[in-house]
């Protein structure tokens, strides 16, 4: 038998896979990866755009627990998130409750499913003027409304007074992204097996026992991930506010969050590298959210296999 001749270097045909995908390669690494790196590097320096980089090692980052104007906007961060979670994931439940039902969820739920989620496509800015022009305490709509049904008798302040204009600021992230929590929540729901409730109803369970024995349980998973991926987005959370309050320092600091915090020391404070810092701590922040997610869902598969 003849020795099998082995080939040596690449066919014409590996090296042209390689040449589809080396522009792909070449943007995410000068795009993707070098900002991460040159942030993370920066993070260690003294910065300001125009000088050279002066090494400080970890003193960025000791900077970061001394910084009480930053612990300040993880607090109005905090607050903020906690007013759109609880509102997202309580429309968003109660419609699923609602359009879980076999009597609704045959009838136009798709136009519905469209409708609720189409606040989240209209831009940021369009939407940040429509509330401010809204909450306006002289002219705005609300208050015209409010005033007109004698719930009070002068306008309110939204935008003067920090807890309302904070629980403002929450509602209209609530407005917004309560639509794709629910498009979640029903897929969640249709994606449960029909044999438990075809089981159910043999049974004699009623509505309310099925929606509480069977699709809540079963959806924890969802509700879980649709509660941490909405804290990761309120970390980041940044246009709303930064776009109601333009040019209004009061109010700015009354709703200023870690990334607006961030954003000020780079780019108006001229401290790079301090931003750098605080972005990191976010990024850590974010990947222990994220693997706190898996590992609750991966031990409730676990415990579901055993």
């Amino acid at each position: 038998m003849g020795k099998v001749k082995k080939k040596k270097g690449y066919s014409s045909r590996e090296n042209m896979g390689y040449a589809f995908i080396a522009p792909f390669v070449l943007v995410f690494l000068t795009f993707n990866i070098y900002p991460v790196v040159r942030t993370l590097y920066l993070s260690f320096t003294d910065y300001s755009g125009f000088n050279i980089p002066t090494w400080v090692g970890m003193g960025n980052y000791i900077r970061v627990f001394k910084d009480k104007l930053l612990w300040e906007a993880f607090g109005n961060t905090i607050r903020i998130w906690g007013v759109n979670i609880i509102l997202q994931l309580g429309i968003a439940f109660l419609l699923t409750i609602v359009f879980s039902d076999m009597k609704y969820r045959t009838r136009g739920l798709s136009m519905f499913r469209a409708l609720f989620y189409l606040p989240n496509l209209i831009a940021a800015t369009s939407v940040a003027y429509l509330f401010k022009t809204m909450m306006d305490w002289k002219y705005g709509s609300f208050n015209q409304i409010i005033k007109g049904l004698g719930i009070v008798n002068e306008g309110v302040d939204w935008m003067g007074t920090p807890p309302l204009l904070r629980t403002v600021v929450g509602v209209v992230g609530a407005w917004m992204w309560f639509g794709n929590s629910f498009i979640l929540l029903m897929a969640g729901v249709q994606g449960i097996n029909k044999d438990y409730y075809e089981a159910a109803a043999i049974d004699g369970a009623g509505r309310f026992t099925v929606f509480g024995k069977i699709t809540i349980p079963l959806l924890k998973p969802i509700m879980l991930y649709v509660a941490i991926t909405s804290l990761i987005g309120g970390l980041q959370l940044f246009d709303i506010p930064y776009l109601m309050t333009l040019g209004q320092q009061k109010q700015t600091r009354a709703v200023t969050t870690a990334v607006m915090h961030l954003y000020m020391m780079a780019f108006k404070n001229r401290q790079i590298g301090y931003a750098g810092a605080i972005a990191f701590i976010l990024f850590f922040i974010i990947c222990i959210c994220s693997i706190g997610v898996y590992l609750m869902m991966y031990a409730k598969q676990s415990k579901e296999e055993d």
